[in-house]
């Protein structure tokens, strides 16, 4: 599934820019990837257009007071539960509170990553298809990281040399 998301993140440079799920579909199907694959990765990325269109719209009238009134302040931490503990694992977990720490990754955006992430199927979730969650949030919302950052969510650690 994550090769179907990182063909989609590579040809497709804003979530606006993806055609419909069945025009995606056809087009996924004719690039050679496999049908299990590519329903998974549409079922996954209509969640994640859910996930993100929820939050866009949540300014929008009654819901902008309830979301002034529960933004965390700067001081709050996010607890995570133990499914999540154990779904993420403490590598993928300390790279989200890394993120946020630093600014990058807002709260609600972290709630989305925790949300597909949790969606993912298998036992746990590596860091690096963590990072390709990340990369697709940030995808969906029609934002590019950072150029450190975006770094960083595409760097092979292993490949580094030190100085």
């Amino acid at each position: 599934m994550f090769e179907v998301l990182v063909y989609v993140y590579e040809n497709y440079w804003r979530g606006s820019a993806c055609p419909e799920l069945d025009r995606l579909q056809r087009k996924l199907s004719a690039a050679g990837f496999e049908s299990d694959e590519i329903q998974q990765a549409l079922k996954w990325l209509d969640g994640l257009n859910l996930a993100a269109f929820e939050s866009r719209t949540a300014l929008d009238g009654e819901r902008h007071i309830k979301l002034i009134a529960s933004t965390p302040s700067r001081h709050s931490m996010r607890i995570y539960s133990v499914a999540e503990q154990d779904h993420l694992g403490a590598e993928c977990l300390g790279f989200m509170t890394f993120l946020a720490d630093s600014g990058v990754l807002p709260d609600a955006m972290r709630e989305i990553v925790v949300d597909r992430a949790m969606a993912i199927p298998e036992d746990t979730v590596s860091l690096d298809d963590l990072k390709i969650i990340i990369l697709m949030v940030f995808w969906s919302f029609g934002e590019e990281p950072d150029a450190l950052v975006l770094d960083e969510l595409c760097d092979d650690p292993q490949a580094r040399l030190a100085h």
